[in-house]
């Protein structure tokens, strides 16, 4: 999977390390928060916790009448007081875990995967280093940890376990208690990143090609810069996608950013990606400077910070002139392309097979010929 510099907290980050945590319970890394931000008023606030405590008490209401609301304010951003609650509603856990009461805790009961157990075992620890929650292995955090992604792997044996899936996992532990986090976790890799973590995958070999295509539509200089390189989308946007940006963007970011990926799904991810490529790539002195894939990977992977901040990112991601047709279009565009290449690889080693049959027909007819037994030979 493609890292990028400011996706794991390394050991060099540990002279960033301070001896209190921020709001968020970081006490390093790239997502410690040293600016405070900037409040709104308390009138402010306690409207927008009472509306949002409402429509989570009216939520299938909302849900079938009047969806616009809601996506509307989770683009607005969700109280911080009522985000973990209102991510459950957001996600379908709550109905999730309505239909499976006792499941969660079944699921612990069992011993799991020998091979997968061991691979969680390896990779709990890293995820999030630096946060309160995660320091060390006898933390709550890591505890828990194991225990959602165990449970998930029993759960969906077909997928078992994935490293990327793990920093998603931890930060939706950093809201939700463990349960419902689960849940949130289940729906997560089951709709909203359907099918990324199999073997191969192909979905986001897929969702690569789309984000080409859609990236030509919104940012032009960057897709030609891209294309002129040859830097394939997969070097660059693999650790953003599977990830769903945890290990990518600044906290308050990646709140806001969640925040309308539950309500919005998918396409929320891809518009950030397109924001952050548009913007890193868009200056015309930059796309010079980069006259390599290295380079320009380098760029990729390390934007300027004021392309990651919050208002920079949502505020763009609103702005960008994609409908749902345009995605749905890509969508199309790439399952007929990768359906036609699939054809084409099987004609080929259809004509290999063939061809391999011949030569040995033909061999075994050139030998009836110089024994007497007369022939044209073999036509392909």
């Amino acid at each position: 999977m493609a890292t990028s510099p400011r996706s794991v907290d390394t050991i060099s980050l540990c002279s960033t390390v301070s001896s209190c945590p921020d709001r968020n319970g970081f006490y390093g890394g790239f997502q410690r928060t040293e600016k405070p931000k900037e409040p709104l008023s308390k009138a402010q606030i306690i409207a927008r916790e009472k509306k949002w405590l409402y429509m989570i008490d009216n939520w299938s209401l909302y849900m079938s009448k009047n969806y616009k609301k809601i996506r509307d304010r989770c683009r607005k951003g969700i109280p911080k007081s009522v985000r973990p609650r209102a991510w459950f509603y957001l996600s379908g856990a709550y109905l999730l875990k309505k239909k499976n009461p006792s499941v969660y805790k079944e699921l612990l009961e069992q011993p799991g995967n020998p091979h997968v157990i061991e691979e969680i075992k390896k990779d709990k620890h890293r995820q999030f280093p630096f946060h309160e929650m995660f320091l060390d292995e006898d933390k709550v955090g890591q505890i828990e940890l194991f225990n959602v992604l165990k449970a998930y792997s029993i759960y969906n044996p077909k997928v078992g376990f994935c490293q990327a899936q793990a920093p998603i996992a931890a930060f939706l532990l950093m809201h939700l208690p463990a349960e419902d986090a689960f849940w949130v976790f289940v729906s997560v890799c089951d709709v909203y990143l359907e099918d990324y973590f199999i073997t191969g995958l192909e979905v986001l070999q897929n969702d690569a090609g789309i984000l080409e295509g859609l990236l030509k539509k919104t940012c032009p200089p960057a897709y030609r810069h891209l294309q002129k390189h040859k830097v394939e989308p997969l070097l660059y946007m693999t650790d953003w996608f599977l990830c769903a940006m945890t290990r990518t963007l600044p906290w308050e970011t990646l709140l806001r950013v969640w925040d309308c990926f539950l309500a919005e799904g998918i396409r929320v991810i891809f518009k950030v990606a397109l924001v952050i490529i548009g913007a890193s790539l868009n200056q015309h002195k930059v796309r010079k400077q980069c006259n390599g894939l290295c380079e320009t990977l380098e760029v990729l992977r390390s934007p300027p910070e004021h392309v990651l901040e919050e208002d920079f990112i949502i505020n763009n991601i609103q702005r960008l002139n994609l409908r749902v047709e345009d995605f749905q279009i890509e969508h199309t565009r790439q399952k007929n392309r990768r359906a036609k290449q699939k054809a084409m690889q099987e004609a080929a080693a259809v004509t290999t097979t063939s061809t391999t049959a011949s030569t040995s027909h033909g061999s075994a007819l050139s030998s009836s010929s110089s024994s007497g037994g007369g022939t044209n030979g073999y036509r392909l």
